[in-house]
């Protein structure tokens, strides 16, 4: 099997795009896929500070890196979890490539830990409040990532999720017909209010594994173990449906996933009416400060009724 492009003996072929690559075009053809979301979709610019969520995972990781190779102005965030051994590695994978990083570029990492601010790790916090573990995390990461962009000042801040993970989160609101999280599946989530931080998604034309073949053709050490959080969630189901379909038919994800963002459903400018209903819907919340459409947002809400429990216990 030849490159594509230049001929030579490739490393990786790709059934979807009908091509195969050697890893010097297929670095290229990832970059360009990158840039190529980062203009369409318009979701910074060359000047913009970008905020990185990194969990220490191959997407996060892979992300981090093409930004800050493609020119951008890029540090990241790691909120540590503290899930018993499993954050331990994925902040120490994460650090190590944070210091790897530093050596060609000007970035920084910062670091949130959970148990610190909360006296618990994710865990027993999902315990007390007798919620889903990965409810809890998903709460606890979308408010740190938010107030870190926010409050220190970052322009937009940018997520790992991929091809798969779209194309698997657009079948589950399909499926279960949600159709108020229809509006937010795009790849680009303005700052419809003051507080909200610009959120965006530069992986999204990329797959699951175009993704693990750059992070290792590249020597990106990432935790290649699943959160063991995540079991028996109905993404992974979803994913592995996706996956069946996609062997059959090479480009069914992509083509799910892009018809859906082609026909304008998620992708109309959030001005006008839209806006002006979140900024009429949203308040600060007492506690914190940031948006919510109750007196306090859910993370604090969370975070009194652990403290609550802790207290009586």
């Amino acid at each position: 099997m030849n490159c594509t492009k230049c001929k030579t003996k490739a490393v990786i072929g790709l059934p979807r795009h009908n091509a195969a690559f050697c890893k010097l075009c297929f670095n290229g053809f990832v970059h360009e896929q990158v840039a190529r979301a980062v203009k369409s979709e318009r979701m910074f610019g060359p000047n913009d500070r970008i905020l990185v969520a990194v969990s220490g995972g191959k997407d996060s990781l892979t992300l981090w890196s093409i930004l800050l190779t493609l020119g951008y102005r890029a540090d990241a965030l790691y909120v540590d979890l503290g899930i018993p051994n499993y954050s331990e590695k994925s902040h120490e994978k994460v650090e190590r490539f944070a210091d790897k990083l530093a050596q060609s570029h000007e970035t920084k990492l910062i670091v949130h830990t959970v148990q610190e601010q909360a006296g618990a790790g994710i865990r027993e916090l999902a315990m007390l409040i007798r919620r889903p573990t990965c409810s809890t995390c998903g709460t606890i990461k979308r408010y740190q990532f938010n107030r870190a962009a926010v409050e220190q000042h970052y322009d937009v801040m940018a997520t790992g999720h991929n091809l798969d993970d779209e194309a698997a989160r657009l079948l589950g609101n399909v499926l279960h017909w949600q159709t108020e999280y229809l509006d937010k599946q795009g790849p680009s989530l303005p700052a419809s209010v003051e507080g909200f931080a610009k959120k965006v998604k530069p992986l999204y034309r990329l797959s699951e594994r175009e993704i693990a073949a750059y992070a290792v053709l590249n020597r990106i050490d990432y935790i290649v173990e699943e959160c063991p959080m995540a079991k028996g969630s109905k993404m992974l189901l979803y994913k592995e449906v996706l996956n069946r379909l996609e062997t059959e038919s090479p480009g069914t994800k992509q083509r799910f996933y892009c018809g859906f963002l082609e026909r304008g459903i998620a992708t109309e400018p959030r001005t006008g009416t839209m806006q002006e209903h979140d900024q009429a819907m949203l308040q600060p919340c007492t506690t914190c400060g940031q948006p919510t459409s109750a007196e306090v947002c859910s993370y604090c809400k969370m975070m009194a009724r652990a403290k609550a429990k802790v207290h009586s216990t």
